[in-house]
């Protein structure tokens, strides 16, 4: 979720959870472009095959006509955002129908699909914070790479 979606989210969650109540939610950390890019692009293609499921249900649900061996999945780590960006890269010029539109794709284009952030402790515990939760308890792996956050409300 962008910032301030995931912001409302944990909003409208504060809400639900009333006076005394509490959420559990877990979190992607912040780590090296090293691990997370590798994480995205896995040699077994399951992230691949995962992203280019959209373009099945679009042509199973929407009538569209991607050709799935056109197009490649590559996930790459922005670094000042914080964000795992997940794209689809057409594979060479197409046009592509959807209903009675037509997009048309140059080669190397690409389609993004997935914002995939990634938080520090500090950081996700001030944005939940600033709707009203209060920490109670956090964990993390070993290596700190995913955390487990245990916030209450006021």
């Amino acid at each position: 979720m962008e910032p301030h979606v995931a912001q409302e989210f944990l909003a409208r969650v504060a809400k639900l959870c009333g006076h005394s109540g509490g959420l559990i939610i877990g979190v992607d950390l912040q780590k090296p472009r090293e691990i997370l890019e590798p994480a995205y692009n896995d040699s077994a293609g399951v992230t691949a095959e995962f992203n280019l499921n959209l373009l099945v249900r679009a042509n199973r649900e929407l009538g569209a006509n991607f050709d799935l061996t056109q197009w490649r999945h590559r996930a790459i780590y922005n670094q000042k955002e914080s964000r795992i960006e997940m794209h689809l890269l057409s594979e060479r010029r197409q046009t592509i129908h959807l209903g009675d539109r037509k997009f048309e794709f140059e080669r190397g284009e690409k389609i993004i699909t997935e914002f995939s952030y990634k938080h520090t402790v500090e950081g996700f515990t001030a944005l939940a914070g600033s709707v009203g939760f209060r920490i109670a308890r956090v964990w993390t792996d070993p290596q700190q790479f995913f955390a487990v956050f245990h916030f209450t409300t006021l």
